[in-house]
């Protein structure tokens, strides 16, 4: 049996910068880490004692004989691509919902494609694995997907993710770890209870792109803004650039918000919150507040029908837990 544990991700400044593309003509980059909540996959080969080849369990449970039949594109891309014929039993398990902003889905895949490569004895620099990652999914399943969930679930950290047509370079470690726990004490995650297709988002946006490049150029800016803040230790600055970031999010696509995501962002700044975003692409899922300890704790009293979540950054990437 061997287990993978993957993390899931925050993106600060930057999303859609990330589309290749944008970043193939301009370059982009990108700002943010992978934190302390995971996605588990474990594959172990199936015994021929059973009427089926392949046990899948995630939100469903399937029992095939044809990998073709899985109701799963990214199960089904990886095993046909990289010609797995085994059979074969796989579970996954996850600490956050799926389609909730936190780039669940290339946390999924770089999970299991770390669990395959150790599996057909094929192991992969953490560079490779996210190239993997993102050439199956932005070319094997033509997912409209950006790049950096791929970077940030297999080399984990607080980084700089920079994009150009040549390659991708990763920037980590940009703060100290005195400095992330300050950050880490001011923001919180929300969940607004609805979850969403991502991909329908973002195939809007690219689809846009060349309407909306100011926007875009300026998204940019705020990573360099965001890290000069952070060095300089100015976290009151972070959580008002985080309230401007948010309005210049929502001119990229009608879908980014909603009436309610929007009145959830009200109130939550009536709490004391200076700023927030909604996660991901956007249209529900997660929304992320700076809030000092005393706001926290009134969105908590005001939010108290909703999921409330701290969490910490981590610095790993995906890993290995078990190979036996």
């Amino acid at each position: 049996m061997i287990i993978s544990k993957t993390p899931f991700r925050i993106s600060f400044f930057g999303g859609g910068t990330d589309f290749p593309d944008y970043y193939n003509k301009f370059g982009g980059k990108v700002i943010g880490g992978s934190i302390d909540k995971y996605c588990y996959i474990s594959i172990r080969n199936l015994p021929p004692f059973f009427k089926h080849k392949y046990r899948f369990v995630w939100s469903k449970i399937e029992n095939l004989n044809s990998i073709s039949k899985t109701s799963h594109p990214a199960l089904k891309a990886i095993f046909e691509h990289y010609k797995v014929n085994n059979g074969m039993e796989i579970h996954y398990d996850g600490d956050l919902p799926s389609r909730s902003g936190i780039g669940s889905s290339s946390s999924f895949t770089i999970g299991l494609l770390n669990c395959l490569n150790f599996y057909l004895n094929k192991r992969k620099s953490k560079r490779q694995l996210a190239e993997q990652g993102i050439y199956l999914e932005q070319k094997i399943l033509k997912e409209e997907v950006g790049s950096q969930d791929q970077v940030w679930s297999a080399y984990g950290g607080f980084n700089i993710i920079n994009f150009n047509k040549k390659n991708i370079t990763v920037k980590k470690n940009i703060l100290t770890k005195e400095k992330i726990n300050k950050l880490e004490d001011k923001l919180v995650l929300i969940f607004t209870g609805k979850t969403r297709i991502a991909n329908n988002i973002e195939k809007k946006k690219i689809k846009n792109i060349n309407n909306k490049l100011e926007y875009y150029h300026k998204i940019k800016t705020y990573v360099d803004k965001c890290e000069k803040i952070l060095k300089n230790g100015q976290l009151d600055d972070f959580g008002n650039l985080l309230d401007e970031y948010w309005f210049l999010k929502k001119k990229l696509s009608k879908g980014v918000s909603n009436p309610h995501i929007d009145e959830l962002y009200s109130e939550a700044k009536k709490c004391g919150s200076l700023g927030g975003k909604i996660l991901g692409a956007g249209g529900g899922g997660f929304l992320m507040f700076y809030a000092s300890k005393s706001a926290q704790i009134k969105l908590k009293k005001k939010f108290k029908k909703l999921t409330f979540l701290k969490f910490k950054f981590e610095n790993e990437g995906s890993q290995i837990i078990l190979n036996k």
